[in-house]
Order: structure tokens, then sequence, then C-alpha cells
């Protein structure tokens, strides 16, 4: 019997994917079936690169059937490459799409991260207009929303997607699988500009290095010369405990954030939207991400429909000291940022100790007072944030001194 792969998904519900089957043969070249719903305009095209797809892998004779439901490129390469993978699995080749020029954008470590949109690594219709919703940051999921089956598709399409799709000014994330079989994962997005690399389910310092070093054993091998950042998400009560230890587990470490749904089963508790069960859990990463100079990012927000409860949950999180939010849905984006936004209150204070800063500066004083009361570095180091955070929101002009402090 022939060997034969297949990937991908078919069906009246599948939309921006495709599904295909490759027969490897003996003879007889390479033949392709295609049934597609934009067949009389891109049929051809779809085809061409169907064959010159089977070629680049090392394919002479192949039986190639495709579905395709409305596949861009990236998952049209990606699904055919899985395809081959599954009946060859010692193939070597791959099947990159050209790295598009906005896919080389950089990231920095103190970028804001008040909001990061998981998208499912298998489902490609979710990534494409990611970008438009303006989060922080996209995460490409390796973990938990692909079925263990699938893993292998989702890397390659995962891949593809950082190398061709505009997320536009939204970091590029992607959550690898836990420790330890999450470390093959890097070798498939170390090497196409992800960065920021989150690690699920971390209760080790160990854990933190591990993928550290795999990481730069990738940049060495492959020359990539910007920094890949981590983030580890602390999950259990283990973790929590051991929260400070991984965040300063390595200088690559920007962020660090808490998963509820397993910290509360971990713990033998329901996850309530009171959250009085994770209070200090919550804390203690908090404390832990700044006592370590990074990051505290807070869980994400299961409830899709309720906004006035997601806005509590942002303010409440806002209040613990945490700097961001994850989101499962668009429409919680706006939510998040409104509740991250310094208030008018909050934005005043800033101006005036970051102006009283200025001030001690041109006098060359060494000692910040604003009226009668001593301002301290962490407090001006906190001031400066808030008005940058607010410049970034849009509500506080750029030129707030020459304009005389006037909002945007």
């Amino acid at each position: 019997m022939n060997p034969v792969g297949q990937a991908g998904r078919k069906g009246e519900q599948v939309r921006s994917d495709c599904w295909i089957s490759v027969e490897l043969r003996d003879g007889g070249g390479v033949s392709i079936d295609l049934v597609s719903k934009v067949e009389s305009m891109y049929g051809a095209s779809i085809r061409d690169a169907v064959g010159k797809g089977v070629a680049a892998l090392g394919v002479s004779h192949a039986k190639v059937e495709v579905n395709d439901s409305g596949a861009l490129p990236f998952v049209l390469m990606a699904r055919l490459e899985a395809a081959v993978r599954r009946a060859r699995p010692d193939l070597k080749a791959e099947l990159l799409p050209e790295m598009k020029p906005w896919a080389t954008v950089g990231t920095t470590r103190d970028r804001f991260r008040r909001s990061r949109l998981y998208l499912p690594g298998n489902e490609p219709k979710f990534m494409v207009n990611a970008g438009l919703h303006g989060p922080d940051g996209v995460i490409l999921d390796l973990e938990d929303s692909v079925a263990p089956t699938e893993k292998d598709a989702a890397r390659l399409l995962v891949r593809n997607a950082l190398r061709t799709i505009d997320f536009g000014r939204a970091e590029r994330m992607v959550r690898i699988n836990q420790i330890p079989a999450g470390l093959d994962d890097l070798d498939w997005i170390v090497p196409h500009n992800v960065h920021v690399v989150l690690i699920p389910k971390c209760e080790s310092d160990d854990q933190v290095e591990a993928v550290d070093e795999r990481i730069e054993k990738i940049r060495k091998a492959k020359g990539v010369k910007t920094p890949v950042y981590l983030m580890p998400i602390v999950e259990s009560a283990l973790g929590c405990i051991k929260a400070y230890k991984i965040a300063k587990a390595s200088e690559n470490v920007v962020a660090l954030t808490i998963g509820l749904e397993d910290y509360t089963a971990d713990i033998g508790t329901q996850r309530t939207n009171d959250g009085r069960e994770s209070f200090w859990a919550r804390s203690q990463v908090v404390n832990a991400a700044r006592a370590a100079g990074v990051q505290p990012i807070d869980t994400v927000f299961a409830d899709v429909v309720d906004m006035a409860a997601l806005f509590a949950s942002v303010q409440e999180a806002k209040a613990l000291g945490f700097d961001g939010k994850g989101c499962i849905h668009p429409r919680q984006i706006e939510v998040i940022h409104r509740g991250f936004t310094p208030t008018d209150a909050e934005i005043e204070k800033a101006r005036k100790i970051v102006i009283a800063f200025d001030e001690a500066q041109k006098k060359g004083l060494s000692v910040v007072s604003l009226g009668s009361k001593m301002i301290d570095p962490p407090v001006v180091k906190r001031a400066q944030r808030t008005i940058e955070l607010a410049i970034a929101a849009g509500v506080l002009a750029a030129d707030w001194r020459e304009g005389g402090g006037g909002n945007a």
C-alpha cells in the first residue's frame, strides 16, 4: 500500500483553510485533483502552487487531492507540507513562503503589553485579520487550543503565518507546548521572527533556562540576530510559589503571567468573577514580576459577552498592579485598553511629578519635591510610565509640555 498523508480541514463550515491528501507513488508523475469554491478564478494558480510545492519537497510521483475552502497561499503551503510529512516522516525539506517585509518588524523589551489576543494555532481564519483589531500582541497558540493529533500541522501553519501575515503593531507571540515537548516547537518558530515565546504551565526556573538555551542554540545555527523574549505562565500552586525564581531565570524574560483555569483546578476550587480564590496567586505574580523587574500580566477573562464584568476585572487587575490582561475575543481588546488607560486624575498627578523632576534635573538637584512632599525615584518612574501610557492611549498629546498639557 502506498503511503498516504492528509492534513487540513474540509466541509461546509470551513473557511480560509483547505484539506490535502498526498498518496506517494513509485511512478506516473504528479496528478492533482482539485475541488475549490474559487476554482473558476484561482484554480490554475492553486494547481501551479501545489505542483511547485510537491516538487520543492522532493516528491516526483504522487496523487494529490485538494479540497479548498478559500485558503490563502501560506495555508495551502502549510497543509501540503504537513500532508507530505505525514506520508514521509523522514522529510528534511521545508516549503517556506516568502518572508514579507511587514513580517520582519521588531519589538522592544519594555513595550506596552496591555492586551494579548489568543489565536488557535491550527485555525487560519482567525489569524489573517487579527492585527486589524489593534491588540498589543497576538498569540499564535500551539498548546491547549490545538488537538494532540494536530500539533505537527499547527507548527507549520504558525511558522508560515509568522512569515507572511501583517499583524500591524501587534507583538508577535507564540505559546509553545508544555516543557519538555514545547522545546521542539522552538525549531519551527525561532528562525521566523517570533518576538515573545510564552512558556505554559511553568513550575521552575529550570524550564525557563531550558527554553532560553534551546532558543540561543537555534539563533546561532540560523543566524538570527534579534532577541527572542520570554513570558512564562504560572498555572499551578507550585508555579506561584516559585514565581520569583521563574521571573529571574533569564534576562530574556520580559513579563510574567498567570493562567487561572489550571491554577484553580490545581488548588481544588472553581474560578469565579469575584476572584477571591486567586487573590493570593495574582498578588504573588505581581510581586514576583516587580521584584524581578519584568511586567506582570493578568490572566484572560473567559466571558466574551459580559463587557461590564470584563471592565471591572481589568480595573481590579490594574489596582493589583498588573500592566496587562489576556483576551480570547477581539471585542475584549478595546475594553481592556480602556481599563488600563490612566484616568484624568492619574495623568494630572503624573504631569506634576514629571515636571517637578525635569525642573530638579535642570537645577542639578538630587532631590525632587512637589510642594512639601519629597518624590522618590520609583514614584518618578511610575509617573513617567503613566505619561507614556496616556500618550499611547491617545488621551494626552505627545507635546504636552509645549502645549500646556492639553489632551490629544
